[in-house]
């Protein structure tokens, strides 16, 4: 209990402890005027290699693999942590402020599209790949995929903050976050204990968005949390991210643009296969 009592009216206090105290604010709109870098290819991505940027990057290089050479690509880095989402241009494409964010260029007019669900449809649409054309596999799919989009800000920005990043421990909190977040790492258990992938037996944009969240969790690579949530009961997702990982495409995909630690392993900016050479993959 922390004797909290709510004002009639709340009012920002910009020195609000935290992590992401710094960047922040309760009101949208740039903060500076900041252009974009455009490279040579169609798409154009500005993101930060956390599970929201992999999902986007994950399906870029699965493209590429399975031949779609149309879905070329440059990876820019935004660095949230230094507000880079609140400059004029990237607030152009994202009135929202949040990666990922992409430009698609192949066409005669540019096309912006923000928020990775959104992201995601709109390239396996574009390329007839990884969103299956049956109407029951499909319906399956996006069900799947806007099952994460709702269901990962409780395990973002409610486990982990509480449990990783507030000033402060609150075990009401983190109770209330942790069992939500087993809650639904039980759900995708439960979904996988008889079929290969998330939407049945085909490989979708559905297992991409949800398995940097997930499959990150269970693979102890978020918030440092893995015995704490005794990631190991949850055998069928174990067994799923582990196939899932070892893909090279997805081991390309979860490098780019993630900008901390060992350089062998991450890649600020993508902008050519070749970018890959000499990276642990």
């Amino acid at each position: 209990m922390t004797g909290y009592t709510p004002p009639k009216v709340w009012t920002w206090q910009a020195g609000n402890g935290g992590a992401f105290a710094s960047i922040n604010r309760p009101i949208a709109g740039a903060t500076h005027d900041k252009e974009l870098p455009i490279g040579a290819h169609p798409f154009q991505l500005y993101s930060l290699g956390t599970p929201n940027g992999q999902k986007v990057t994950i399906l870029f290089e699965e493209l590429l693999a399975a031949g779609h050479t149309g879905a070329e690509y440059d990876a820019w880095l935004i660095e949230i942590g230094k507000g880079e989402q609140f400059g004029s241009d990237f607030v152009a494409i994202n009135p929202n402020s949040k990666i990922p964010a992409l430009m698609d260029r192949s066409g005669d007019q540019p096309i912006r599209i923000f928020e990775s669900g959104a992201i995601l449809m709109h390239l396996a649409e574009k390329f007839a790949a990884f969103l299956p054309t049956d109407p029951a596999a499909r319906a399956e799919t996006l069900s799947w995929l806007f099952w994460q989009m709702g269901s990962a800000p409780f395990v973002g920005g409610g486990f982990g903050h509480f449990y990783a990043y507030a000033p402060e421990k609150i075990e009401y909190a983190i109770n209330r976050y942790a069992m939500e977040t087993k809650r639904q790492l039980d759900v995708i258990d439960r979904q996988l204990a008889d079929r290969p992938f998330i939407a049945g037996d085909s490989y979708t944009i559905a297992d991409m968005a949800i398995l940097p969240w997930y499959g990150g969790l269970v693979r102890g690579l978020a918030y440092d949390a893995a015995a704490f949530l005794s990631v190991q009961d949850y055998t069928h997702v174990q067994r799923w991210a582990a196939d899932l990982y070892a893909r090279p495409a997805v081991k390309r995909g979860v490098m780019v643009n993630r900008a901390p630690g060992d350089p062998s392993t991450n890649l600020r900016e993508r902008h050519a296969a070749s970018d890959f050479d000499g990276k642990a993959l």
